[in-house]
């Protein structure tokens, strides 16, 4: 299923030309962009040509064909993904002190947008297996200060969308989706419907970092929504506050994508499922080598989600972590760890004055995760190299 977009060259694990000798990367963009550099180069060209720097006309065609792909109402392009999550929040109108129920076990800019908003974190501690906030937890931490829900599909995967948008109706609470690591992502109802990361909740907000699934060559983010009057109101924000030029209706902020990076964004969208296809190989890879191992937790995949791994993270037991990356890095393997320290415990959250042992399974989690390389221009020797050097050192 390719969601109405042309199918695109598939992409596989390579095994013809192999480039072990490169250096393994986490994530090896050159090699990603020489792939289609004909088509690169040349939406760049027209961009150049035309000097049609800030929207131009590659943003509004990005802009279709994403929403095309979500089958969604409203895409609204802004500069990265935290400008996603800021003016979501900003559009609900809510005020200062009103509570935001998220994750601890996330990247920092989740919540911090919440404190630059003097919005009040509650953090929910997450599920051991699916890393995601746990929504049968969500319940008990909702108070009459709480306005909205800001879950996060960490490292690829949904949460549970269909729980969390049940407590928001019946709590009339507004649904934030944190989708920057999971675009491409379907959640899976319990009906068997399907809806893309970020379509379910009022708003979802994705960051096309280079190093995402869908990235594009320096900043740029978007956000999603079926509301229309919502939407309204996040193309006013992101553009000053103003609908008409130089009349402001509300405070907003500068945030516009780039028409550059919309127009690598408009090559590169076709190839999101393949993308997503060759990690999941990747995954694939990993799972079956690590299967068997007594150390090692590889990562879980729940029933209502597809995973497209934009992180391989797995958790490592009873071995010390410090010296196992030291010793990858030492074979030219990156290894990398998303995140050693939960937001509650952050100092820049030390104001809420949530103490250790408070959310324990993301405290264990962030002294167990480990992740991998994975990227979609992986060779099968490469694979074996990670894996055979990674199993000798526990």
């Amino acid at each position: 299923m390719n969601n109405g977009l042309p199918l695109k060259k598939r992409f596989s694990l390579n095994t013809s030309h192999t480039r072990l000798m490169e250096t393994i990367q986490m994530v090896d963009l050159k090699n990603q962009y020489l792939k289609i550099k004909s088509e690169i180069d040349a939406e760049i060209s027209k961009v150049l040509h035309s000097s049609a720097f800030i929207n131009g006309p590659a943003v509004k065609e990005f802009q279709t064909a994403l929403e095309e792909y979500l089958s969604v109402k409203h895409v609204i392009p802004c500069a990265n993904g935290t400008d996603a999550l800021q003016v979501s929040l900003m559009a609900l109108d809510l005020q200062p002190g009103d509570e935001v129920i998220t994750t601890p076990f996330t990247f920092f800019a989740t919540a911090e947008v919440l404190a630059l908003l003097k919005l009040t974190p509650v953090f929910v501690d997450v599920e051991e297996n699916s890393f995601n906030i746990n929504a049968n937890k969500i319940e008990e931490a909702i108070t009459n200060k709480t306005k909205a829900i800001l879950p996060v599909h960490l490292f690829g995967q949904c949460a549970d969308m269909e729980k969390i948008t049940s407590l928001a109706a019946k709590y009339n609470l507004f649904v934030i989706e944190d989708a920057c690591q999971a675009i491409g992502a379907d959640f899976i109802f319990s009906n068997g419907k399907r809806k893309k990361a970020g379509t379910i909740g009022d708003a979802g907000c994705v960051s096309f970092f280079p190093s995402k699934n869908l990235g594009c060559y320096g900043d740029g983010g978007a956000i999603f929504t079926d509301n229309d009057e919502l939407a309204q109101r996040l193309r006013c924000i992101v553009n000053h506050g103003m609908f008409t030029r130089y009349y402001h209706d509300m405070i907003g902020v500068n945030s516009r994508l780039d028409t550059i990076q919309a127009a690598i964004l408009k090559v590169k969208l076709p190839y999101l499922n393949d993308y997503n296809q060759a990690r999941q190989q990747v995954a694939k890879y990993y799972n079956q080598a690590f299967a068997s191992h007594k150390n090692i937790i590889t990562p879980y995949q729940t029933d209502n989600s597809t995973h497209i791994f934009h992180q391989y993270t797995l958790r490592l037991l009873g071995k010390n972590r410090e010296n196992i990356i030291k010793k990858m890095a030492e074979k030219g393997i990156p290894v990398m760890i998303y995140y050693p320290v939960p937001l509650h415990l952050q100092k820049a959250f030390s104001y809420l004055g949530i103490k250790t042992g408070e959310l324990p399974i993301s405290e264990r989690l962030c002294n167990e995760v480990l992740s991998l390389p994975i990227h979609t221009e992986m060779s099968e020797k490469q694979l074996a190299y990670i894996t055979h050097t990674f199993l000798s050192l526990l």
